[in-house]
């Protein structure tokens, strides 16, 4: 039987600080369920990316992503981005 269970990273990157975005939290189960659940309590757009989540969740906490995510990484910058617009923030 494959493990089902729900699976969240996040990210967060600081221009003005940080080479590359790095990973501030991850989990599974009720931790990934708690994560998902602080971002939408804070306005973060939540974007749901399995591979990508599956990728971040090898990361160390506060590792910096490697170079070869920066395209997919990107990408949720973009989402981020779009969706803080529509908000108008």
């Amino acid at each position: 039987m494959s493990d089902m269970r729900k699976t969240a990273a996040a990210i967060q990157y600081d221009a003005t600080k940080d080479m590359a975005p790095k990973v501030t939290a991850k989990g599974q189960g009720i931790l990934a369920e708690k994560i998902i659940a602080t971002a939408l309590e804070h306005n973060i757009p939540v974007k749901n990316d399995p591979v990508l989540v599956q990728m971040l969740s090898r990361l160390d906490m506060d590792e910096q992503i490697p170079v070869e995510l920066y395209k997919a990484v990107a990408e949720i910058l973009a989402f981020v981005y779009r969706a803080n617009q529509e908000r108008g923030e």
